[in-house]
């Protein structure tokens, strides 16, 4: 459910700002809303410690993660900011090497097949009257110097001869000329050699200070909270010798802050949000439905304040969708044996972190639900021959018309709970009208895609459901036609919408299938090898392969299909726009 909110404006002495910005931020429960663009030279001065430390562990982050983990923690003794300077210029150094080693390479590559050899030393055969110079001549011409030019071919590449010609006098000759580089092969080894051996001193020493990784964090974490407390003062209101700030509260914890505001005699001012108030959303639900936080989160989708919470409803259609779209027991079982070694891996972090326990618990509700649709459709690791708990699961127009069921379903919850909250308005009727419309679309699906024959009461819940909508869009007593014309406007918008939204849930048939097919093709490529040690060997990696592959594929397909099926079809027909922002309340 979404907690309803209160709007909180509490007054004090400007005097009084630190200490009361501190014991709101100690309560914990109110979201602050600034009334003045929070800024100044102590905001300021905290973001360039912030990028500091950003700046400090992004260079901690290049090492391999394996790396940086094993290394011991301890916390900085010093001063902090020498120690992130530090990582900065090591990491800075660091790039410089990287392009300076990319540079010796290109060159040694480039000169490898010309030999050892550099400027200063031409030079120094020309001052002892031995002049040598370097050139790309077509292999047609090499016949062209002069009888006094002694040429040699050092390689050929295509039809360009790259060569070394000689002379006792000072010559020019027509072709491309190439300019002998500074330093030679020996040269360029001799710097490559050093450098790498700089390059292992500095990541040494990025090394050692990836022991202090946590402890940045930390210290930007409060960095963060202290940025955070400092921008409250600078955007709060002000007036004469008082000063205010504004924010919301929810409901059911607004007591608290009245404790307060009596024991610190401060000014309390709450009141029900108006309709123009950016309200933040806060979503609580029971343990088994937050399952579906992970999934928002990821995605960044809040319901707005006045919207619907359909958390639960996502949640039971989403873990359908999946075990449609997976379709594979053996599949849903390597997701939760992959979710065990993963629990077991961050079981640590586990322990602290909430959401990520609800993350692990989403993943095996996943897994089991494709499992369960695996097991009704006989389907593991493609099918085998197993047999089918549901038969009919495997003929395609039993399982297409199943997916145009549940697409009338799911959209016929959203106008279901939309009537109810509409409910005693006349309007809730334009919702029942939209229902007609939707299984009216769905006994159509069956006659165009299936070829079923239209059920003769088909017409009446199509007229039926056209009225409703027409007459209870937006009923005006003082001006009927007026509201029949904008239900009129409404319908002739929407009743195709209708349509090709319930048809829009064969997605999960069709691609479904298409994870069945790649499963199949895997195991008959697999089988395809014969016998013999090798033969079983070259089964083996293409199983590996391709299953795994099919498990990537999977799971995209869910991130995009039956995600989709929620977020836009679904909540278009509930009035979700998913505009809202999350409830973030100044806390310690």
């Amino acid at each position: 459910m979404i907690v309803p909110m209160k709007k909180v404006t509490i007054i004090f002495q400007t005097g009084d700002a630190d200490a009361t910005v501190a014991t709101v931020r100690k309560l914990g429960v109110m979201q602050v809303e600034h009334q003045n663009i929070p800024e100044g030279g102590k905001i300021s001065a905290l973001l360039e410690k912030v990028a500091l430390i950003n700046s400090s562990v992004d260079v901690l982050n290049q090492l391999p993660i394996s790396e940086r983990k094993n290394q011991p923690q301890s916390p900085i003794t010093g001063d902090w900011r020498e120690v992130a300077g530090s990582i900065i210029e090591t990491g800075r150094k660091q790039e410089q090497l990287e392009l300076s080693i990319r540079n010796i390479i290109g060159k040694m590559n480039e000169w490898e097949r010309w030999g050892d050899i550099n400027h200063a030393e031409v030079r120094s055969l020309a001052q002892n009257g031995i002049h040598l110079k370097l050139y790309q001549v077509p292999v047609r011409e090499l016949g062209n110097f002069p009888d006094d030019i002694v040429v040699k071919t050092i390689y050929i590449a295509g039809d360009i001869a790259h060569v070394v010609a000689i002379s006792r006098r000072q010559f020019e000759c027509g072709f491309k000329e190439v300019t002998p580089p500074e330093q030679g092969l020996s040269r360029l080894k001799e710097r490559l050699a050093e450098h790498t051996r700089s390059m292992e001193i500095i990541k040494s020493g990025i090394l050692y200070s990836a022991g202090f990784y946590d402890d940045l964090l930390d210290i930007k974490k409060r960095l963060e909270k202290e940025i955070e407390f400092q921008e409250v003062l600078a955007g709060m209101g002000k007036d004469g010798a008082l000063s205010y700030i504004t924010g919301y509260v929810p409901s059911d914890l607004e007591d608290s802050l009245i404790v307060e505001a009596r024991k610190n005699g401060w000014g309390i001012l709450i009141v029900e949000p108006s309709e123009g108030d950016n309200v933040p959303t806060l979503l609580r639900n029971p343990r088994w439905v937050e399952m579906i936080n992970p999934i928002l989160g990821l995605l960044g989708l809040t319901p707005g304040y006045h919207e619907l919470d359909v958390s639960m409803v996502f949640l039971i259609f989403f873990s359908i969708f999946f075990g449609i779209l997976i379709g594979d027991a053996g599949y849903g079982l390597a997701y939760i044996v992959l979710t065990v070694l993963l629990s077991f891996w961050l079981k640590r972090k586990m322990m602290m972190n909430k959401e990520m326990r609800t993350a692990v618990l989403l993943f095996y509700l996943l897994g089991l639900s494709a499992v369960t649709w695996g097991l009704l459709t006989g389907t593991f690791f493609g099918q085998w021959g197993l047999p089918a708990l549901v038969p009919q699961l495997n003929d395609a127009a039993f399982v297409t018309k199943f997916c145009f069921f549940l697409g009338a379903l799911h959209l016929s919850i959203a106008h279901c709970w939309r009537a109810l909250l509409k409910f005693p308005s006349l309007k809730a009727l334009a919702d029942v009208g939209y229902i007609s419309i939707l299984w009216t679309a769905f006994f159509l699906a069956n006659t165009l895609i299936l070829g079923d024959p239209f059920p003769d009461f088909g017409i009446w819940l199509a007229v039926a459901g056209v009225i409703l909508v027409i007459l209870f869009t937006n009923p005006k007593r003082s001006n009927i036609l007026r509201g029949i014309g904008e239900g009129m406007g409404t319908i002739a918008l929407s009743f195709m919408n209708n349509i090709t939204d319930v048809i829009s849930y064969i997605r999960l048939f069709a691609v479904g299938m298409a994870t069945l097919a790649v499963a199949n093709t895997t195991n008959y490529l697999a089988s395809g090898f014969g016998s013999g040690v090798i033969a079983v060997l070259a089964g083996a990696v293409i199983l590996l392969s391709g299953h795994s592959l099919n498990l990537i594929l999977g799971l995209m397909s869910v991130l995009v299909h039956g995600v989709r099926l929620n977020v836009l079809e679904f909540s278009g027909h509930a009035n979700i726009t998913w505009s809202g922002t999350s409830f973030e309340p100044l806390k310690e």
